[in-house]
């Protein structure tokens, strides 16, 4: 019966978001045991994403409201549900592997569920956000990257999602706070995720992340620029939430880096373009470069972009002392539009993976 009840689980958690694609080793329902008890597990396939009020719930299940109540805040206050509160109304539902589970659990993320993780990027996650990342997160070139007269995404975008968010919430990362715990972390700044709006409620209420002042979120996204980190919010115009990645310790950004074209998979409208008259081949933009994007030629010992990898975070534009490397708007017809909102983020995500 458990056997049966994690698979259903699985299988559930597979149509929400990324996925949540079962392995040959069986390491995804050893995840989901580490999370969930048996108990809670059902619970949890009884809800759905759409949120709904402790006494909506009891109806549909004719439960007790009061043992409906119990046992959905605390399974909320584990990570295990997503729960907004308004006023004294508390509503509550069913959440995706990624972003859900995985980041709602990081602060108490132990060592086995951190080789869990590992394991279960290797074997079939990495796969699954790279079919789909451009959906999930989009690029966000830094400030200084990009010149007045090119109409392209900037950091100024960042600066603005902050500037109408409320409240604006920090949080550690959880790819990096996972590869921490495994001694293979690249050390760069560990508080780097940034949450908005109800799901920066849900951060605060759970304790796991801290309301910060616009001041000070832009202080931290410059910091994360000067550590080589690319700006990734939701890939929606009104996103709930900003990542500062990189690719090492990002499964986002890892998953990408597998694939021979990242540039395809990524949700970015521009591309690094190098100026030979002005480069000095000193190879400074090189290591700031996340997808392995830029490379000295054997001939000439200058740099080459390489568009098929370039995912235009204009991380090495800032890197380069002679300004050699400038960005590039993508063709009109191969620009693209975040979409309005979450929830046609997901729809779009959905229909893309054959879901609905």
């Amino acid at each position: 019966m458990t056997d049966n009840t994690f698979r259903t689980l699985q299988k559930t958690l597979d149509t929400y978001s990324l996925g949540f694609p079962p392995t040959e080793s069986g390491v995804e329902l050893e995840l989901l045991r580490e999370l969930f008890t048996e108990d809670e597990a059902r619970f949890f396939l009884k809800l759905s994403p759409k949120l709904e009020t402790p006494e909506d719930i009891a109806a549909r299940l004719e439960l007790p409201v009061e043992e409906v109540r119990d046992r959905a805040e605390d399974m909320a206050s584990r990570g295990l549900l997503f729960r907004l509160r308004k006023g004294d109304t508390a509503r509550y539902g069913a959440i995706p592997f990624m972003h859900g589970l995985v980041e709602f659990s990081t602060p108490s993320m132990t060592p086995r569920m951190a080789e869990l993780l590992e394991k279960y990027f290797h074997e079939a996650f990495n796969e699954a956000i790279s079919r789909s990342s451009g959906l999930f997160l989009r690029t966000i070139p830094i400030g200084q990257s990009v010149t007045p007269e090119q109409h392209v995404a900037s950091f100024d975008d960042a600066v603005e999602i902050l500037k109408q968010s409320d409240p604006i919430v920090v949080t550690e990362c959880t790819c990096r706070k996972q590869k921490g715990i495994l001694e293979r972390s690249c050390g760069k700044p560990l508080e780097a995720c940034f949450m908005f709006g109800s799901m920066g409620k849900y951060y605060i209420d759970n304790n796991i992340g801290r309301q910060v002042s616009l001041d000070e979120a832009l202080a931290i996204v410059k910091e994360c620029n000067e550590a080589g980190l690319v700006i990734q919010p939701g890939t929606s115009q009104n996103p709930a939430g900003m990542c500062n990645c990189c690719g090492d310790c990002c499964a986002v950004l890892a998953g990408l880096k597998l694939l021979p074209k990242p540039a395809e998979a990524v949700f970015s409208n521009h591309y690094a373009v190098a100026d030979d008259d002005l480069c000095t081949g000193c190879g400074a933009c090189i290591d700031r470069c996340q997808m392995e994007a830029l490379t000295l030629s054997d001939s000439t010992g200058l740099i080459q972009v390489n568009n098929d990898r370039c995912i235009g975070c204009g991380l090495c534009i800032t890197a380069c002392p002679a300004g050699a490397l400038t960005l590039a708007d993508k063709e009109e017809g191969k620009r693209l539009t975040p979409p309005a909102s979450n929830f046609e983020q997901m729809m779009i995500l959905a229909q893309k993976r054959g879901i609905i």
